[in-house]
């Protein structure tokens, strides 16, 4: 199944504004919902289950107050579960977005399976995080709706495979919802996904670079300074393959090209408050992530600014076609 009508006429652009983790909160999300953009966050960015139930109400009404001052409804909203077995506060963050009744789930870190029959049941579409073709099979025989292929160039916990070479492999089999993750620079690019047959793209780093996300200062800044060769891919921060900026690795006092191998990843552990809490500069506060695209980000616009920007470059591909 294709992504839904009703949801396609409140987009502007085929997008989601990728769920990042201590970047994504509230304000990041209304902006690019107003926008026209889907809007995602983690919902381990909240500390607890209850700042989570704070989190989605702000949200929804803000975007019902979008709605009447404009006569037309916004992007939806889209919490990210992270589906781990370690994550001990999967039910109950389960539970929070059912309650406020979330159109649309992303999955990630995990099998979507335990959470989705009550998805389901609720009417919610879902979109599983997936980086391998044996993991897109499970995701699908699990009943998900979508497929967000976590390419090479994504930030973050990444991908290994060529976008066009994942993009057309899954394409063999499904034809339900693709999304594609890593290296949407620009409008140009959300094009050429879709030409490549997606339905939707991820865009995280130039997000980040936003006056509307909580990322520091100093990491919006650094973005605008990097480059392509800034980016790492390493194990070195959570155990799994991540795409870092090599600059944040050498501020906190570390050899970029001689990290430690960690082990696999503890969600428990890596989203605790209190350990969040603690100034450690080798864990997730002052390790800072970034895509391919990270050559893309010049400035540090308002989401509304960035949109807008990217609009008018998807345009330009569209009045080009044959």
């Amino acid at each position: 199944m294709p992504l839904p009508d009703p949801i396609k006429a409140r987009l502007r652009l085929p997008l989601i504004a990728a769920p990042m983790f201590l970047v994504s909160g509230p304000a990041l999300v209304k902006a690019t919902c107003r926008a026209g953009v889907i809007g995602s966050f983690p919902t381990a960015n909240c500390r607890t289950v209850e700042e989570l139930d704070g989190w989605l109400a702000d949200c929804i009404d803000d975007l019902k107050r979008a709605a009447d001052e404009s006569g037309r409804a916004p992007a939806p909203l889209c919490p990210n579960l992270i589906v781990h077995r370690s994550n001990p506060r999967l039910m109950d963050d389960l539970a929070a977005v059912l309650r406020h009744k979330a159109e649309l789930v992303i999955t990630s870190v995990g099998s979507p399976e335990p959470v989705m029959k009550p998805l389901k049941d609720a009417g919610c579409l879902v979109l599983a995080d997936i980086a391998s073709m044996r993991h897109a099979e499970r995701a699908v025989a699990a009943g998900v709706d979508g497929l967000v292929l976590l390419t090479a160039g994504a930030g973050g916990q990444t991908g290994w495979a060529n976008p066009f070479a994942f993009v057309r492999a899954v394409r063999t089999f499904w034809d339900g919802i693709v999304v594609i993750a890593g290296g949407m620079a620009d409008g140009q690019a959300i094009a050429a996904a879709e030409v490549l047959g997606c339905d939707l793209a991820y865009m995280g780093t130039k997000f980040i670079a936003t006056r509307e996300s909580m990322a520091k200062e100093d990491y919006k800044e650094m973005l605008v300074k990097s480059r392509l060769d800034d980016v790492l891919l390493t194990r070195a921060f959570t155990g799994l393959e991540g795409n870092m900026l090599r600059p944040s690795i050498a501020a906190a006092g570390l050899d970029p090209d001689n990290l430690p191998v960690r082990g696999m990843i503890d969600i428990a552990k890596d989203i605790n408050v209190a350990e969040r809490e603690k100034p450690n500069p080798k864990r997730w506060k002052d390790i800072w992530s970034a895509g391919h695209s990270v050559s893309g980000v010049r400035d540090i616009p308002t989401v509304a600014e960035l949109v807008e920007r990217t609009a008018a470059e998807y345009a330009s591909v569209q009045m080009v076609k044959p």
